[in-house]
């Protein structure tokens, strides 16, 4: 990071996000003291701090300190108690610690989490495009459908 602090909140967050990106560049070339000074110095800011604490728990699990993965991702969690991924890797870190009673009751708590908040995935224009088309073919041939039943039964019953 510069050392010239960034004044907007605009900034910040432009800062926060450009952090989060080259941490995890540097954490896939396993320079993990870098990426976690980064993202320390990130977290000053107080933007995205689960985002932030979820990477710490990431870049802390790839360099095998299990310990302070957890504390990253209870605190991720503490800040974002719906962060899917974050529970899900506590629980991978419970089980690799060998702590199977926490492991189980927080990979079941994972999963429920993830069935009350689904991932939203972003679609390009063309994927919206095909959703809506098929969606309103299958409109039409239920209610065609919903009509022809109607017919019938009034047909029958005239």
């Amino acid at each position: 990071m510069s050392t010239d602090a960034p004044r907007t909140h605009e900034e910040q967050g432009a800062l926060v996000r450009e952090s989060l990106q080259r941490a995890d560049a540097l954490r896939k070339n396993e320079e993990f003291d870098q990426a976690i000074s980064l993202l320390v110095e990130a977290l000053r800011y107080g933007l995205e701090k689960a985002n932030i604490y979820y990477q710490l728990g990431n870049v802390y699990v790839d360099g095998g300190d299990l310990d302070r993965a957890e504390y990253a991702y209870n605190r991720a969690l503490e800040v974002d108690p719906n962060l899917v991924n974050a529970m899900h890797n506590l629980a991978i870190v419970y089980r690799r610690q060998k702590r199977m009673s926490l492991y189980v009751r927080t990979f079941k708590k994972s999963q429920r989490l993830a069935i009350k908040n689904p991932h939203k995935t972003k679609s390009d224009t063309d994927q919206k495009t095909r959703i809506r088309g098929m969606s309103r073919s299958v409109s039409v041939w239920l209610f065609g459908g919903a009509a022809v039943v109607a017919l019938v039964v009034w047909l029958l019953t005239r």
